[in-house]
């Protein structure tokens, strides 16, 4: 069901089991998947691909061109994965030819208010951000992360799987998965225990994960020294082997 007063452009492909809410408008080149529910008052600019069963709520501006002076304009896209929740006023940006071309919200995700995620961002399944998070340019948010109210997130960081950021840090280094980070700047304060559990870890993972933690971030080795004794010490189960490979690709930098 379209609104009456809602303008969708010709060129937009809207399954008919979409609901468009008043005054909302759809431009060029937008593809909207089944179950999907629009309200009122909410953009979705060209090139934006929204799955299944997602909700946008009232005041969101979706697929908008990037804040990156370097923007020429040229054809870049959004993608917004099934069955994701886009509250108020959260904005998503177009990716740029430099970063790949696309912005992706993985799978149920949850943007909370006000929350912003810009060019070429990645994030993985079942996402939440938390009010007024802001996400800078390039970054990729692994599965499961949990991200605070009021974080700011630094241009190309990432954030690993199951990872926890406390709300009003500030993020310029990768936070590793598994992991609670907090802080200005952001220090890292243990496995996120809580949200392992809750997500139905067994009680061994958790305990080979700690054995890693520790050698790798508190006894004062360097990263490869710890690295090469978590290979000799630890099981190498495969969150094990997640967590190494994750600090072992990192460009930024790892947050400890």
């Amino acid at each position: 069901m379209i609104h009456a007063t809602a303008i969708v452009d010709s060129g937009a492909q809207v399954d008919s089991n979409v609901v468009i809410g008043p005054f909302s408008v759809i431009g060029d080149n937008v593809v909207i998947g089944s179950g999907t529910v629009i309200g009122p008052h909410v953009v979705v600019d060209p090139y934006t691909s929204i799955g299944p069963d997602c909700r946008i709520f009232q005041y969101a501006a979706v697929g908008t061109v990037p804040q990156d002076l370097k923007f020429g304009g040229e054809k870049s896209f959004v993608k917004i994965g099934a069955k994701t929740t886009v509250r108020e006023f959260v904005t998503i940006h177009r990716g740029t030819a430099e970063g790949g071309g696309i912005t992706e919200v993985g799978e149920e995700n949850l943007l909370m208010a006000y929350s912003h995620v810009a060019h070429d961002c990645i994030t993985g399944r079942g996402v939440i951000l938390s009010n007024n998070t802001t996400l800078g340019g390039h970054i990729i948010i692994g599965d499961y992360a949990v991200i605070g109210g009021l974080v700011a997130i630094h241009q190309f960081v990432r954030i690993g799987d199951y990872a926890f950021v406390g709300g009003k840090s500030a993020v310029v280094k990768d936070i590793p998965p598994y992991v609670i980070a907090s802080g200005d700047r952001a220090s890292l304060h243990g496995l996120n225990n809580v949200g392992l559990k809750r997500k139905g870890f067994p009680q061994e993972t958790l305990l080979q994960l700690k054995k890693a933690y520790r050698i790798i971030f508190r006894i004062g080795l360097t990263l490869n020294e710890a690295i090469e004794r978590v290979r000799a010490e630890v099981d190498q189960i495969p969150e094990v082997k997640n967590l190494i490979e994750f600090i072992k690709s990192s460009q930024r930098g790892i947050t400890r």
